[in-house]
């Protein structure tokens, strides 16, 4: 635990870069495993566990897509999302926008309407029962084509009132932004917001393409931008937020150690950085342990803290009003405790 746990505990924050079907625990997997009466092939609970242990992000979406073969129905997809959103709310996240990978699951014959209700049925009881407002993103697969894209996003229809924005993820290496620009022409004309997965593994030309060519609202990770001075001086100007996952960036070894995290030189260049858990059930940690994590291994000051947890708010789709009043509430809990 580090020294600012308690600060740590207490603000409220917002979740922006969150996979849920990466919020998929092992104990889960093996029980609806057995409900839904697939085979998998791990025997025990212990050799799940085993497995969740991996050195890139390929030999982690191996995994991640051998996991989620398990989930066929609307119930399945509701009890994994419930259980993401009270693992949250024990770490005081209030709001959440949330990628979920349709095509991970239609590929596999299961309707996009039994994935969708189940997750929105239980954002819905996340509000009601736990005080979680929340947005979903849907996001396309990478490694698929553009025509896979345009397929969901008419497949999508019906359902498009229910999603804030459109994301981009999955394997990064060889599949750049621009492969997907018709699609994301098409989503911005649909009035979606754009959330695009660069520079995690790819290089700085990712980053650059999403924000310039695509027009990118929020860049999911963008660690690599940091090697472009020109980058960093569009993401200053812009604020464009940066949704940076310290301790995914250490299981997939795009970091060899956490004190190379570049969380505390893009708050000091004055970047709209703010800190997430990617697929947490993988990577060893929800937001508490993400935030506890970066703090200790870059030593950040309960100011950088607090403005870690601002910039949650400031860089999500809520409306001015809300996103003032979370950042109001950081600020008085923050001067309680002297923060």
């Amino acid at each position: 635990m580090s020294a600012h746990s308690d600060l740590i505990h207490k603000l409220p924050k917002a979740e922006l870069h969150l996979h849920i079907e990466g919020s998929f625990e092992p104990e889960m997997m093996m029980t609806l495993a057995e409900r839904n009466r697939i085979d998998i092939p791990f025997k025990t609970l212990d050799e799940a566990k085993a497995a969740y242990d991996f050195n890139n992000l390929q030999e982690f979406l191996d995994l991640y897509y051998q996991g989620m073969n398990v989930l066929r129905t609307e119930q399945d997809f509701h009890e994994m999302t419930f259980a993401y959103l009270q693992r949250a709310k024990a770490d005081n996240v209030v709001h959440v926008e949330m990628f979920f990978d349709p095509q991970a699951h239609t590929e596999r014959g299961v309707a996009f309407g039994a994935v969708t209700e189940g997750i929105l049925g239980a954002l819905e009881r996340g509000e009601k029962e736990l005080g979680i407002t929340s947005e979903l993103i849907m996001s396309f697969l990478r490694h698929l084509s553009e025509e896979d894209g345009f397929v969901l996003l008419d497949e999508s229809t019906p359902w498009h009132e229910h999603f804030v924005g459109v994301g981009l993820d999955s394997s990064e290496v060889g599949h750049p932004p621009l492969k997907f620009q018709r699609l994301f022409e098409r989503c911005r004309e649909l009035g979606f917001k754009l959330c695009l997965h660069a520079g995690e593994e790819g290089p700085p030309e990712y980053v650059r393409e999403a924000l310039l060519d695509i027009g990118a609202d929020r860049i999911d990770h963008g660690n690599r931008a940091m090697e472009d001075p020109a980058l960093i001086e569009i993401l200053r100007d812009t604020q464009i937020p940066l949704t940076n996952c310290p301790l995914s960036n250490l299981s997939l070894c795009v970091l060899d150690d956490l004190r190379k995290s570049p969380v505390k030189r893009q708050l000091e260049e004055g970047l709209l950085v703010c800190v997430n858990s990617d697929d947490p059930a993988y990577f060893g940690g929800y937001i508490g342990q993400n935030y506890e994590a970066i703090t200790e291994a870059l030593e950040l000051s309960s100011d950088q803290i607090v403005q870690l947890a601002k910039n949650s708010f400031t860089g999500s789709f809520l409306p001015d009003d809300q996103k003032t009043k979370h950042v109001a509430a950081i600020d008085q809990i923050a001067a309680t405790m002297g923060g």
